[in-house]
């Protein structure tokens, strides 16, 4: 039985719940000591319940994400990572990933972050006042340089940023000024993704006006690609570039379709049951009250059907950009008979999401990339 060696952490609470946001997060202008340690008890008591319902530790990787992690005291996140160590262990090259937003951290957070963290993930979305005003950020476009410079100065050489584009005024100039400005603080990752109107969220309900036209937006993309391609970064996935060797691991794990425990509210974990040859997928609580009032943190897990393993798997494998799909390898992470996933390629190659790749296997082509969503739908069940 394989152990699983991949552990995301979520924490709920921001300062602002940003008004295009549908994760699960939480406003707290405040949050008190007593809650953090109260909740991080909780975090430790979640992985205790995986651990016993499925092997793990020694993570590779861990990410803590939200919400907004940096809300958290560095001291109280430090025992939540010495508390899961002394539980499971941490590899000692594990990349450990605290997602932050500029405006809630200075020089000595990220000083006190570095005692525990070797990646940094900020969230800032654009380097344009007028757009991050738009966008409801907490802060500004100093403030996010200003960020960066610290957690330079603080040690952290490995730092991502996460980008918007199709923001409301924005024009594709602006776009890829944005992208211009970014790229000049050295940062080895990017994160550049279009900002899209959830369900549900303040922006999905009364849109802002001023939002780019579909065509538009498509051109950001494609001038914005090829922007960054000529500034030295690689595509490696939908909407993340690096440069060198600096993808993130957690994430690859998730889109290899591989295994992870997901503590916290709203959480979730996926689990491979080799003997019984089914995934387990476990939410947890999503309202941070309920979750830290459970007492079974297994309660909600359901096996997955498997007529959806095929959409599950390329949900997350067709992501990654010119990566080889093989069969051996569907097989072996679905438990899929083998006519099932033959009709499966076949289906997909014959309609041109999917070509035969010359070393063997196949490969997503860009028809498949610009229309994913279609390449998924022919995958879901009747």
């Amino acid at each position: 039985m394989e152990r699983i060696r991949s552990l995301y952490i979520h924490l709920p609470w921001c300062r602002r719940k940003c008004p295009y946001c549908d994760f699960n997060s939480y406003p707290a202008p405040n949050l008190p000591e007593e809650r953090q340690r109260e909740y991080t008890a909780a975090l430790l008591r979640n992985l205790r319940a995986l651990l016993d319902l499925h092997p793990g530790g020694d993570f590779r990787t861990v990410f803590a994400g939200g919400g907004t992690p940096s809300l958290f005291s560095p001291g109280i996140l430090e025992d939540l990572l010495t508390g899961i160590d002394r539980m499971a262990g941490i590899a000692a090259d594990a990349e450990i990933t605290l997602e932050v937003n500029p405006g809630t951290a200075g020089p000595d957070e990220f000083r006190g972050f570095r005692r525990f963290a070797s990646r940094l993930s900020f969230g800032i979305q654009s380097l344009d006042d007028r757009f991050l005003r738009a966008l409801g950020r907490i802060h500004c476009a100093r403030e996010a340089r200003e960020a960066v410079d610290s957690a330079r100065m603080a040690g952290f050489d490995n730092i991502n940023a996460d980008m918007m584009y199709g923001l409301p005024g924005q024009e594709i100039g602006d776009a890829l000024e944005d992208l211009k400005q970014i790229t000049t603080l050295g940062l080895p990752h990017l994160s550049w993704y279009e900002l899209t109107l959830e369900e549900g969220t303040p922006f999905g309900t009364n849109p802002p006006p001023g939002i780019p036209s579909e065509d538009t937006r498509a051109a950001m993309a494609e001038e914005g690609v090829r922007l960054l391609a000529d500034r030295g970064y690689r595509r490696y996935e939908i909407s993340n570039f690096c440069q060198g060797s600096h993808e993130c691991r957690h994430n690859l794990n998730y889109w290899e379709f591989g295994d992870y425990y997901g503590i916290g509210a709203g959480a979730h974990s996926k689990i491979t049951l080799e003997d019984e040859r089914q995934i387990l997928r476990i939410p947890q609580e999503e309202e941070p009250r309920k979750y830290l009032r459970c007492l079974n943190f297994t309660a909600l897990g359901e096996r997955v059907d498997p007529d959806y393993l095929m959409f599950q798997y390329f949900l997350n494998r067709a992501r990654i950009r010119n990566v080889t799909i093989r069969q051996e390898d569907i097989l072996r992470k679905t438990f899929l008979p083998p006519e099932t996933v033959n009709r499966g390629i076949r289906d997909l190659t014959g309609k041109g999401y999917l070509e035969v790749a010359p070393e063997g296997g196949h490969r997503v082509t860009e028809q498949g990339w610009r229309f994913g969503s279609a390449l998924l739908r022919e995958l879901l069940p009747d």
